[in-house]
């Protein structure tokens, strides 16, 4: 069955490309400004070289979210392939402006098109917990749901689906004005690990540890509380840390039940934030 719901969302979601292709997902770049170059995140710049350039960097480069023209265009070419539902999904928009953009647009198109529906939601969260929202979001158009229905499943599982990461600094957080209510943690000393979430689509503390590996355990610690006796899909998310992720998936699969595993990394987009190095994941609790 082919879906008749188009599924967009964009290239923060840090989707792995095999499963865009195989799900049919539609992606917006973002935009990165280093110094005057206009960069379009996964599309002009991927993710190995810009972690190579990043640590190098004397100033932070500066990212934007895609404007009402880029989803107008992304909205129209899809209706041009034959959709007339549309479900457009979003990162935070406390931390971003794709949200309010895709609305634009999406008012624009409803007097253009009236004739396609178009929902679009504000995940309040970021990275992989969208990149779920989304992927199972494709799964149901797949599966031949209709845009109510898959409305309907996103916005169940904005309550349930958490973030929780580390790195060797906030200082990319902080100097790209991303820190949220994680401030507290700035003035932590070297050998501390920050421990990050999201709440409510703002940054939020959530602890801190004195190593990597205490940190991963920590997470492990957050998850299975989290999930009790149940079973999750774990999306274990990086920037340039593979390594890493490999010792925290072990840690949490010791102690959780999970059904569905991904290995993502962010895109450049969300690097310039986190910085290289970073290393956590996205999870919610499923019942099969």
């Amino acid at each position: 069955m082919s879906a008749q719901v188009a599924v967009v969302t964009d290239s923060c979601a840090s989707i792995p490309e095999t499963l865009l292709r195989q799900l049919n997902i539609h992606t917006v770049a973002y935009y990165i400004h280093r110094g005057q170059e206009v960069l379009r995140d996964l599309v002009t710049i991927q993710r190995e070289e810009f972690l190579r350039w990043l640590p190098t960097a004397t100033q932070l480069p500066t990212t934007a979210s895609p404007g009402p023209g880029d989803y107008l265009e992304m909205y129209r070419q899809l209706i041009a392939n034959g959709f007339k539902q549309i479900i457009s999904i979003h990162m935070t928009s406390r931390g971003s402006g794709a949200y309010q953009a895709a609305t634009v647009a999406q008012s624009m198109m409803a007097e253009q098109y009236p004739q396609v529906s178009i929902q679009v939601i504000d995940t309040r969260n970021v990275s992989l917990c969208q990149g779920w929202m989304v992927i199972e979001a494709a799964r149901a158009a797949l599966g031949g749901a209709n845009l109510s229905e898959i409305t309907n499943k996103v916005q169940r599982m904005i309550p349930i689906t958490q973030m929780i990461q580390t790195a060797d600094t906030l200082k990319y957080l902080y100097m790209g004005g991303r820190i949220g209510l994680a401030q507290s943690l700035v003035g932590t000393l070297l050998n501390i690990k920050p421990l990050i979430g999201m709440k409510d689509g703002v940054i939020v503390a959530l602890g801190k540890a004195r190593s990597r590996m205490q940190a991963y355990a920590e997470m492990a610690n957050y998850v299975a509380a989290a999930v009790g006796q149940g079973k999750a899909r774990v999306a274990y998310v990086h920037a340039g840390a593979l390594n890493e992720i490999e010792k925290l998936k072990s840690l949490v699969e010791e102690r959780v039940n999970v059904v569905e595993a991904l290995v993502a990394e962010l895109s450049p987009a969300l690097a310039v934030h986190t910085g290289p190095g970073t290393a956590g994941l996205c999870f919610y609790p499923v019942e099969s």
